[in-house]
């Protein structure tokens, strides 16, 4: 009986889905040959046949792409039962038989002349009906100031790596402000009410209001044009769009109209004081609850259209006020009812986030209020973390709710080398062998996007396989191949190395957070323990450089000894860190002074250097994005300021201090380097006075070299300067023979 209920779930929601996305094959065929000619230029898109049938997939009635031609037999013929599934035929064609690779860095195309044949009609049915894309928190991390083209890019880059689902949140502010509006609020009230651009996705969750903002007129605007063509773009490729829905968080305002309202107002959320958190929630039963529910989704379907999945996250984060089953079970079911009444194919996509992260609240019968409140096959439940710490094992897989197995990834948008590619590797697959399993889809739903670009080829690519990849070094050596456009053996070798220990971390110990002493506000407590050997970090390095005569014109390639080189910095620092630390300790200050000089005067400088030779490490590019979004001098000072405070203090105190940390030119240099150098000097300082180390006057101290980064008003390049490859051969030359062998 189980199995049956579990199977007459999954089937509800595919039949929801399939029933409302039909779409035209000839639009979507059309989607995909603009790609193409984005993509290659109009002379080589034209020896392809793109084509979208959707009998493809009569039997599986799940994404299938069909390959075949090329060679003497002119053209490629790629088809596909979707617009997203000719896309993936697409790229499995360009990354396998040419030898092409697609990435946010940027993307080796040289096609080989003839196209290359597919000796073998080839047919590839993806596993599970969805593979998702996104978090809530990557709407704030990293698309926060992306205007049309970035965006256009991003869907190309969805669309070829198999994405058929994926958030769509932008405008919705816009559309709340009509429904505040018509309910009686002012305009000053719904300005205090919203939280600036760059912290969006917490007010969105319930988690904040007001901090950062409030946001311009000129941005909803601009919000709700780019709404609308990433929802068209998206919809023409045949991917499913998720729009927001009510969740049950409202202004404060509201009791101003309503008196009698019965709003709970929840706890402080990440070290915010109720100026900025304490978020107030409408109470379930309020008769308010459906009536603003619809109407936010009766005027969000109007402006946008739907395709009938919606994201709504109630607890994220946000500890309920009350444990009992029944109250939560109420909770859900208001949300739910609010959608359903409006749109009565409604499913909801609920980040399972919750469960995981407070796991002492949230046991089997709180779960199971939430999961049961909800009709089978109406919940959509992303296990949003399932490489470290996976849900659907302690819940039966989701007691027999849908879900999609993702990999998180990223925290905060960090740089840092990082992946747990084994378990990514393995994960999908134990979890579709599950008893009675409900696994609906894979999902990539990193906080930050832009970084560690293997893990998330992996990912899109264990999406159209039904097992793992047997040899994940062999795979590493194609994707080093791919991405620089031909076999380079030390370049393999490197990445390799790369893969079985930066690459290879196991354990709930893991995180996607860059926890190195060089982003962090120091102290003589910080750790410096890594779950690798940092001798393969310092390896992978000198064979990268070996490379560079034959490599060194690959963007690809020098975006990647970079980013090496940057984490063989970062493995310095740490060195020189425990040097110091442990000079300080047994009151050696001349060996302080030596360790400290290398790590805050030469050192970093350095790195900063490096990083100002590629435009991808640019504080000035990463400013210069939210200056341009605005319309005025004032706005883009205020864009500007949003983003630097999520860079570094996050909120007014530090309150979230370098969550979001990025190892940029120009943040290396005039953030991070005068913490360690102001650091050094306490120490010294410390030693020399013969008194204990105050670490609460240096914070004080240090809080307000911060303040005045953020405040400054200093502009940075947005153009790179010098050379990476001259510049990273002077690095490694000074510091390499010095640190051979590493540590752990």
């Amino acid at each position: 009986m189980e199995a049956l209920a579990v199977a007459a779930a999954l089937g509800f929601l595919i039949l929801v889905r399939l029933d409302g996305s039909a779409g035209d094959e000839a639009q979507e065929a059309a989607a995909v040959r603009a790609l193409l000619v984005r993509l290659l230029g109009p002379g080589p898109a034209a020896d392809f046949s793109v084509t979208v049938q959707r009998s493809l997939a009569v039997e599986s009635g799940l994404d299938t792409y069909r390959l075949s031609g090329g060679g003497a037999e002119k053209p490629v013929r790629v088809a596909g039962s979707t617009g997203v599934a000719a896309a993936a035929g697409l790229h499995r064609y360009l990354r396998d038989f040419c030898g092409c690779h697609v990435a946010w860095s940027g993307s080796q195309l040289h096609l080989p002349r003839p196209l290359p044949s597919v000796p073998e009609e080839l047919v590839e049915a993806t596993p599970n009906r969805y593979r998702y894309y996104q978090n809530v928190c990557t709407h704030s991390y990293s698309f926060v100031w992306w205007d049309w083209a970035r965006w256009e890019q991003e869907i190309d880059w969805m669309a070829l790596n198999g994405i058929n689902l994926a958030l769509a949140w932008n405008g919705q502010e816009a559309i709340w402000q009509r429904v505040y509006l018509a309910l009686g609020l002012n305009q000053s009230e719904i300005d205090e009410y919203f939280a600036g651009p760059a912290f969006l996705a917490w007010e969105r969750m319930g988690n904040l209001h007001s901090w950062g903002g409030p946001l311009p007129h000129s941005w909803h605007i601009k919000q709700l044009y780019l709404q609308h063509r990433i929802l068209a773009r998206m919809r023409s490729f045949g991917m499913i769009p998720v729009l927001p829905a009510f969740a049950g968080y409202v202004p404060k305002a509201i009791t101003r109209v309503f008196p009698r309202v019965s709003v709970i107002q929840m706890g402080s959320w990440g070290h915010f004081n109720c100026s900025y958190s304490c978020s107030f929630l409408l109470a379930a039963k309020d008769p308010m609850f459906p009536v603003i529910g619809n109407l936010f989704l009766r005027e969000l379907i109007k402006e946008f259209g739907t395709d009938h999945i919606y994201g709504a996250d109630t607890f994220n984060e946000m500890q309920p006020p009350s444990s009992e089953p029944s109250y939560l079970a109420a909770a859900t079911s208001a949300v739910y009812e609010a959608m359903i009444t409006v749109d009565p194919a409604a499913v909801w996509l609920l980040q399972g986030w919750l469960f995981q992260h407070q796991p002492e609240f949230w046991g089997p019968a709180q779960i199971g209020a939430v999961l049961g409140a909800v009709p089978s096959g109406r919940l959509l439940v992303l296990d949003l973390f399932a490489e470290i710490q996976p849900v659907y094992l302690r819940t039966a897989s989701f007691q027999g709710q849908p879900f999609i197995w993702c990999m998180l990834h990223n925290f905060g948008g960090n740089h840092g080398l990082f992946g747990t590619v084994e378990s990514v590797n393995q994960g999908p697959t134990d979890a579709r062998l599950f008893p009675n399993s409900t696994i609906v889809g894979t999902g990539m739903a990193p906080e930050g996007i832009g970084q560690n670009e293997v893990v998330y080829a992996l990912m899109a690519e264990l999406g159209w396989r039904k097992d793992p990849i047997p040899d994940l070094g062999a795979w590493v050596a194609s994707f080093a191949s791919q991405r620089y456009g031909g076999s380079h053996r030390n370049a393999e070798a490197a990445w390799r190395l790369l893969l079985r220990s930066v690459y290879n971390c196991s354990g709930k110990a893991c995180s996607g957070h860059n926890r190195s002493p060089l982003v962090k506000r120091p102290s003589l407590r910080m750790n410096t323990t890594v779950w690798y050997n940092r001798s393969d970090v310092f390896e992978a390095w000198r064979l990268l450089l070996t490379t560079t005569p034959t490599l060194a014109n690959s963007p690809a390639f020098r975006y990647d000894l970079l980013d090496v080189t940057r984490q063989a910095v970062q493995e310095l620092v740490s060195l020189y860190y425990e040097e110091m630390r442990t000079a300080f300790l047994k009151k050696e200050l001349i060996y302080v002074l030596r360790a400290g000089g290398i790590l805050a005067y030469e050192l970093l400088p350095a790195l900063d250097e490096v990083l100002a030779s590629d435009r991808r490490f640019l504080l000035g590019s990463w400013l210069e994005q939210a200056r341009e979004a605005a319309v005025s001098e004032a706005e883009a000072h205020f864009f500007e300021l949003n983003s630097r405070y999520q860079l570094t203090l996050w909120g007014p105190e530090g309150n979230i201090l370098d969550y979001a940390n990025k190892q940029l030119a120009g943040l290396v240099a005039d953030y991070y380097t005068p913490r360690w150098q102001l650091f050094i000097a306490m120490l010294a300082k410390s030693l020399s006075e013969g008194v204990p180390f105050q670490q609460h006057q240096f914070d004080e101290d240090v809080f307000q070299l911060e303040k005045a980064f953020i405040f400054s008003t200093k502009r940075y390049p947005s153009q790179p300067q010098g050379d990476t490859v001259d510049l990273v051969k002077k690095l490694f030359l000074k510091y390499y023979p010095h640190r051979m062998t590493g540590s752990r």
